[in-house]
């Protein structure tokens, strides 16, 4: 590789680090976890690199490294180990974090989350997602359907919660 050639992956890389990690650790949920995910995602993507520059997104290619990495770790260890640790970044969020979405967040199947992350986490349109994740549009929509159905079920308001409780008293 020529000195031009790194010298791009390396503006690459500095560049979208926070981003990288931030998708990484919402889609593990561990930051230590999401670390390996990212170096190992731009340890293949600095082999390619002269071929990934040549398409229009260099990113969707490393997302697409780390969601394929953290779906064949799930699938080894095929236990997923979750913390409620707050990723280690600069970004400070305007409302407080909801720890029971997050919380149910962690029990969905890894390509529901992977879907739920990229359309709504990182706000990327459908056919961004499926070119992410390499499926169809459909398949996304699918998955976002039955994701967002099993969230429902885990994370009730506070509002439904205490009419519930009327209701059984």
């Amino acid at each position: 590789m020529d000195a031009t050639t790194r010298a791009t992956f390396d503006e690459f890389a500095r560049s979208r680090m926070p981003a990288l990690l931030r998708f990484a650790h919402a889609l593990s949920g561990d930051p230590h976890t999401a670390a390996d995910l990212v170096q190992d995602a731009l340890e293949r993507t600095v082999l390619a690199w002269p071929r990934v520059t040549r398409q229009d997104d260099p990113e969707a290619y490393v997302r697409r490294a780390i969601v394929n990495r953290h779906i064949s770790r799930w699938r080894r260890l095929r236990r997923e180990q979750l913390t409620a640790a707050v990723p280690e970044t600069t970004y400070v969020p305007t409302a407080p974090r909801d720890d029971q979405l997050w919380s149910a967040l962690t029990s969905l199947p890894p390509r529901q989350r992977a879907v739920i992350v990229l359309r709504y986490y990182e706000d990327l349109s459908e056919a961004q997602t499926a070119q992410t994740l390499g499926c169809s549009v459909g398949t996304v929509k699918s998955q976002a359907s039955k994701a967002l159905a099993k969230l429902r079920l885990q994370v009730r308001p506070a509002e439904q919660e205490s009419e519930t409780t009327t209701w059984t008293a």
